[in-house]
């Protein structure tokens, strides 16, 4: 689970995608596919991402680099909407705007994305049953990521946006010992 901050900006530009896949003119997933792939290609080139957040190259420089790098694999509305995150000296934002994108399309799908951690890897049968608690216990469609760390030397830690259940062994002695003091 990644933990960007989202700042207001990036939510309002977040928004505006959601109101693209309302209109129809583009399908969620294919925004945020688009989206996924534009990031993807930042992140593998951090000269592509300097230049285009560098706002003493001129637009016009930064659209040709746009149109030449992302044309045959992303969506011309995309394209659009990041010349205009360029115009407006926003592309910056452009991590955040992607996971406030995503955490709208999951408030669209009822989505709620979990981290459940581990001390041993969970066998396919104990993850479904952990999935199923947590799906009746919060009303939504889980997607969990799982994590191993062997420190927490037995039962599970879930943590489900800022909240954490800590049901892990390690813990369960640090509470035992400072309460014994």
């Amino acid at each position: 689970m990644n933990s960007i901050q989202i700042s207001l900006t990036a939510k309002n530009y977040a928004d505006a995608l959601v109101q693209t896949g309302k209109d129809n003119l583009l399908s969620y997933d294919e925004i945020l596919k688009n989206l996924e792939a534009v990031l993807e290609i930042c992140n593998s080139s951090k000269e592509l991402a300097e230049v285009l957040k560098n706002p003493s190259i001129p637009d016009n420089t930064k659209f040709s680099i746009i149109d030449d790098v992302f044309k045959k694999d992303i969506s011309e509305k995309i394209i659009d909407f990041i010349k205009v995150l360029i115009e407006k000296k926003r592309f910056n934002e452009f991590d955040g705007i992607v996971e406030a994108y995503r955490d709208e399309l999951d408030k669209i799908n009822n989505l709620q994305r979990v981290s459940v951690t581990s001390a041993i890897q969970l066998n396919d049968d104990i993850k479904q049953r952990i999935i199923q608690k947590l799906q009746n216990r919060l009303q939504k469609n889980i997607t969990a990521e799982w994590l191993i760390d062997k420190e927490i030397i037995g039962g599970l830690v879930i943590k489900v946006n800022d909240d954490v259940i800590d049901s892990s062994l390690k813990n369960k002695l640090e509470n035992l010992s400072k309460n014994l003091i």
